[in-house]
């Protein structure tokens, strides 16, 4: 018997600038309106499947502050008179508002595919053309549910061109009440026990960077690392227990199970987790191999480990790379059910091979931006997929938390390999000039922070709330990727904390990164 663990991660950083209350980037308000909900509500066509979300903190607070009135700089464009936009914001969403994927999305729209084109050509736009681009932008987001569920929403698609005001208002209006729909799936399905719900450190940081940043080095050895070494634990166990609490908050769930963020594990962060009395956790499998010194093979993938440590037992699942990055990376190309029946034959392969024994197969990845690339935003393939585990007899989808609780943890790894999911390593976290540059930054404010004389407990709050902000991972991912939104926002979170602590920022943050 095949037990089949399905872990699903949801996460976008947080694009909220602190001191204006306007987030500066839309990603949360469109990923909400196609990523979140239908990835649950799909289930209630497949009762026997279960599967797992990891909903990180940070976009579970921004999904809750749009239900709450706030917005972003996009959405407020998206509500203005045509007439209105000066030409430099005329320019902005001309170069902004195709941020989706071409021949999945925008192909699907005749008129966005043909503005599309006429953006390629430098040709101009009129009032119309620019009407039509904003209407479509926030009509092409709308996932396969949201689109047959709002009626109005698929009228405006069938009229397909010469969008007014009144239509973009109403747009922007079902996507607010879309984003309200997410949570509350969410807390339905898990106290149903038909998902398990996990979650991650609060902002998405690389653990084992905050706890200290030197073990870059056990990762790689040739890893260059910053000037300053960074070393908070504390840190690091504040998002910990802080997102495992926002969970509870919010969704009424006592969470057992956590996504270290981007996979990432090293020893010392072992008794941290333990200390927040998280019971499992998930890893990529060759953090696995290189713990227990193996070469590759499925009799020591398939199955769970613990962690036996003086602060207590933490459990931990190794994901099957290769089954998981078929789903995320590579079945996009194939035709659904083409796709479909080669996961199924893998699994077959495995419960073969076993001579159907019982195995625990876990599949983790990305839960949303898969989709963008796969036709349809994957509910094709999903809905073959889903409807092949259900037919079968050998495949038990199952929730690790349960899994658990039924079958006893045998194998003990002595001492947990430093790494990440990308390489074993932290590479994309640390060890270019402007990475280094940033952990400098970072290590330099936080000294700050440790000298302050500050006294009063809301400000306290919110200086640490911006240093938690900026330890996330996503800023120094997108560092040396040319992303200039993403080192605008580590500097603007950046600036925030100086002047909360009272200091002015350095002259230089008003630049991009320089990566010399």
């Amino acid at each position: 018997m095949v037990n089949l663990s399905i872990i699903y991660h949801m996460h976008q950083p947080y694009y909220k600038d602190l001191s204006t209350g306007e987030f500066i980037l839309p990603w949360v308000r469109l990923h909400g309106i196609k990523d979140y909900f239908d990835m649950v509500k799909i289930l209630d066509e497949f009762p026997k499947v279960k599967l797992t979300f990891n909903l990180v903190p940070s976009l579970l607070e921004q999904l809750n502050d749009y239900v709450s009135g706030a917005q972003d700089y996009f959405q407020k464009l998206s509500v203005r008179e045509v007439k209105s936009f000066t030409s430099e914001e005329r320019r902005f969403i001309i170069n902004n508002f195709f941020s989706i994927n071409v021949d999945t999305v925008i192909a699907r729209f005749p008129r966005y595919l043909q503005l599309f084109k006429q953006k390629e050509k430098k040709e101009d736009f009129n009032d119309q053309d620019i009407e039509d681009l904003i209407s479509l932008f926030n009509i092409s987001w709308f996932d396969p549910y949201y689109r047959e569920y709002f009626t109005e929403i698929d009228a405006l698609i069938k009229k397909g061109r010469y969008f007014n005001i009144a239509d973009r208002k109403l747009i922007i209006n079902k996507q607010l009440e879309a984003l309200g729909m997410v949570l509350p799936i969410y807390k339905e399905f898990q106290k149903d026990k038909r998902i398990e719900l996990i979650f991650s450190p609060y902002y998405h940081p690389i653990l084992p960077l905050l706890t200290d940043t030197d073990c870059a080095k056990e990762a790689n050895h040739h890893v260059v690392l910053p000037k300053n070494r960074f070393s908070n634990p504390d840190d690091a166990f504040s998002q910990i227990e802080q997102g495992k609490r926002y969970l509870k908050d919010t969704l009424d769930c006592d969470c057992r199970g956590m996504w270290p963020s981007e996979l990432s594990v090293s020893e010392k962060i072992v008794p941290l987790i333990i200390k927040n009395k998280i019971n499992w956790i998930v890893a990529d499998e060759d953090i696995l191999f290189s713990s227990i010194k193996k070469k590759r093979d499925g009799k020591y993938l398939y199955k769970p480990y613990k962690l036996e440590r003086k602060e207590g037992v933490l459990n931990i699942v190794f994901r099957d790379k290769y089954l998981s990055d078929l789903i995320g990376f590579h079945y996009k190309q194939r035709p659904a059910k083409d796709a479909a029946d080669d996961f199924l034959s893998h699994l077959e392969n495995i419960n073969r091979h076993f001579k159907k024994k019982d195995v625990l197969v876990v599949v983790a990845l990305d839960g949303e931006n898969a989709w963008e690339y796969y036709n349809n935003d994957g509910w094709d393939f999903l809905k073959e997929f889903y409807a092949r585990l259900s037919e079968a007899d050998f495949i038990k989808p199952v929730l690790i938390n349960e899994y658990l609780k039924d079958n006893s943890v045998k194998d003990n790894i002595s001492k947990l390999s430093t790494g990440s999911w990308i390489f074993a390593n932290f590479n994309k976290w640390i060890g270019s000039n402007q990475k280094n540059l940033a952990w400098d930054y970072l290590t330099q404010v936080r000294k700050l922070i440790e000298e302050t004389d500050e006294k009063d407990e809301e400000k306290l709050r919110l200086i640490y709330k911006q240093l938690h902000i900026l330890e996330g991972s996503d800023w120094f991912w997108w560092f040396d990727e040319g992303n200039l939104d993403f080192d605008k926002l580590f500097r603007t979170h950046l600036i925030n904390l100086y002047n909360y602590l009272g200091i002015n920022p350095p002259e230089e943050l008003k630049s991009p990164l320089k990566k010399s």
